[in-house]
């Protein structure tokens, strides 16, 4: 468990707190690039509990400025988007694409020009990439490089990026994304695990062991993870995952199936945006993939909108659990039952109240490490995981079978061992 001194210092993220400041070094998804339109109506965004609007200017290029007009702080969302600027329709005062004030048409003509350059804003970055627009809001004049996945450079039509959008802290969602332990259990119909991607081979080898234990290596992005199943017959079953701190959880994937990578981006304390992005590094993606959360919202920008609250108990089904559905958070998938139970724990965990087990040593390391990273950078202003290393490119998450006695730090993810799913599958006992 944490003290509720450490829990606070890792999950509140406003202007002048520690985790706050260190998370203003990094770059962030804020949006689907498809929702700006040149000249077409500024987006709110809430981001690290300030408040920003995005914009698509006349020419094409992204704006991200403060919301609040630097005037008398009317909201830039009413704005008018007309010649590569926000004008603001209270007195006119004219924002630019980097947050310069050009304009201020109340001023006597004499003077209007100068008084414009005079007026202190707050540089603000953008930039479009993976089909999202990405903000930095920290305090560099040069903004760090953008972080850089495999799918960061692939063509627009290989790539998926879906944003949910969560009513509780950023780090509850992450941790979420970071334990193999509760695959077993949450994502069962009928009892019997799905497999992350819906292979019936993986959810068999799951149900055949339903306590991992776990091995680490770390590394100066974060940490890889692995979640160790033994099997009958001497075999292994491994998730191997990538996590690179602060947000991002590279998800276990069979060889030949979408990627899939998950980032929590922290709205304010008790809000987070995660983001899945969904990739195919060979060719074009189903533009249906989405469909595999369950989903019915049909809003890219906020696909689980159907999700309900603790209202309507999330839509839970009682009676399906009756009949054998573990969770019954009926017609969804893995995203939502994450989402569910991240949200049931309130705006902000009491980590100080938890009672820590076996399986929750991944989450023992992600936080120690994220503390550990808070620390460094309050006391000497060290930039940590994609602080010093952005290149990532040859991360990739994946599951795999192999001989027990073997070294899962050898399996090379790009090229991992061929793995008989169907015939394994079938061959080998099963527990209750």
């Amino acid at each position: 468990m944490l003290s509720k001194e450490d829990n606070a210092l890792l999950t509140r993220v406003g202007p002048g707190t520690p985790m706050g400041e260190m998370m203003r070094e990094y770059w962030f998804p804020v949006m689907r690039a498809a929702k700006l339109v040149a000249d077409g109506a500024p987006e709110r965004v809430r981001l690290l509990g300030e408040n920003f609007v995005a914009f698509r200017a006349s020419d094409g290029r992204v704006g991200f400025i403060d919301e609040a007009c630097p005037h008398r702080g009317v909201s830039m969302a009413l704005a008018r988007n007309e010649e590569n600027g926000l004008r603001c329709i209270f007195h006119g005062w004219k924002v630019d694409v980097e947050g310069r004030v050009v304009d201020c048409p109340t001023e006597p003509s004499a003077r209007r020009e100068r008084f414009a350059t005079l007026v202190p804003t707050r540089r603000r970055h953008a930039r479009e990439m993976a089909g999202m627009v990405w903000a930095y809001i920290g305090p560099r004049e040069t903004p760090p490089p953008l972080p850089n996945f495999e799918w960061t450079e692939l063509p627009i039509d290989h790539l998926q990026p879906l944003r949910g959008l969560l009513k509780c802290n950023w780090l509850q969602a992450l941790e979420a994304t970071l334990d193999s332990a509760h695959v077993g259990f949450l994502h069962a119909r009928d009892g019997q695990p799905r497999g992350t991607m819906g292979q019936r081979s993986e959810s068999a080898f799951m149900r055949m062991n339903k306590a991992p234990r776990f091995e680490f290596e770390v590394r100066q992005y974060g940490f890889r993870e692995a979640a160790i199943r033994d099997l009958p017959d001497d075999e292994c079953y491994t998730r191997i995952r990538e996590v690179v701190l602060p947000s991002y959880s590279l998800i276990p994937r069979l060889p030949g199936d979408n990627g899939v990578t998950v980032i929590s981006v922290p709205v304010d304390d008790e809000a987070v945006i995660q983001w899945y992005v969904r990739y195919d590094l060979d060719g074009p993606i189903d533009p249906n993939a989405y469909l595999a959360f369950g989903t019915d919202s049909g809003d890219p920008d906020h696909f689980n909108s159907d999700m309900g609250d603790v209202s309507n108990m999330w839509h839970q089904d009682r009676a399906a659990m009756k009949a054998g559905h573990w969770s019954g958070i009926v017609g969804r998938q893995n995203a939502y039952e994450d989402f569910i139970v991240q949200e049931s724990m309130g705006p902000i965990v009491d980590r100080s109240r938890e009672f820590l087990g076996a399986a929750d040593v991944v989450i023992s390391l992600a936080r120690r490490l994220l503390l550990q990273a808070v620390k460094a950078h309050r006391e000497a202003g060290i930039v940590p995981f994609l602080g010093v290393q952005q290149d990532v490119r040859g991360l990739r998450a994946i599951s795999a079978t192999y001989a027990r006695g073997e070294d899962w730090k050898k399996i090379d993810a790009l090229n991992p061992p061929e793995m008989a799913w169907a015939q394994a599958a079938e061959s080998l006992p099963l527990r209750p």
